[in-house]
């Protein structure tokens, strides 16, 4: 009577695959414990996932904003004169890029205000040629992101997502209303000498429609 020895083959298959799934699973969890970013909470990396808040951006961003425009801008005579020898030249030696169409512009003046149309002003500065039409954003709306590009500090990537982006712009607006166009009563300044500091995106050189970081009634 013969006896079969048992195969030893089956075994060692299974033997060398559990050993096999067995690196492979170290292998996973090493590269799962490497790619872990431990987060601290209110740390920077936590703020970044938190819900974007309008208001309160504005309040801190507009001072920044303010105080940078004041510094940049350039008395609109000068300006004028500049954009008209060469509008490229121009924009490249005061200008900001902005968003691809023109560059933003920081200017000050101090003229008339003219006829106003939806809470726009024209207004005439002395020295500047009447080819050359100034008019000056009072709200209640304030169109555009002139005062979020104004200084170049702000761009796309430092937020989540193209909404907050925009929003950021429209922060920016809503706390320069509250800071500087509250306290001016916007809907009689037809006839009044007005001082403005703000900022323009220069498209058409004849044609400036200004976003003011400060505007007061003389």
């Amino acid at each position: 009577m013969s006896t079969v020895a048992p195969s030893t083959k089956g075994h060692a298959r299974h033997g060398a695959r559990a050993v096999s799934e067995g690196v492979l699973l170290v292998i996973l969890l090493v590269a799962m414990a490497m790619s872990t970013k431990v987060v601290k909470i209110g740390s920077g990396a936590d703020s970044q996932s938190k819900e974007f808040e309008p208001a309160a951006y504005g309040s801190m961003q507009f001072p920044k904003t303010q105080a940078a425009i004041e510094k940049r801008a350039v008395d609109a005579a000068t300006l004028a004169a500049a954009i008209a020898r060469d509008q490229d030249a121009a924009g490249k030696q005061y200008g900001v890029a902005g968003g691809g169409v023109g560059p933003e512009m920081s200017v000050k003046f101090t003229g008339v205000a003219g006829k106003e149309d939806a809470g726009v002003y024209e207004v005439k500065v002395p020295g500047l040629p009447d080819s050359l039409v100034i008019r000056v954003q009072t709200g209640p709306a304030i169109n555009g992101t002139d005062l979020r590009d104004a200084t170049g500090d702000i761009s796309f990537g430092q937020f989540t997502n193209q909404i907050d982006y925009q929003n950021a712009g429209y922060a920016i607006n809503s706390e320069m209303k509250k800071a500087v166009l509250s306290k001016v009563d916007t809907t009689r300044l037809t006839g009044k000498t007005i001082s403005v500091v703000g900022v323009f995106q220069l498209i058409n050189p004849n044609g400036w429609l200004v976003t003011p970081a400060k505007l007061e009634v003389k």
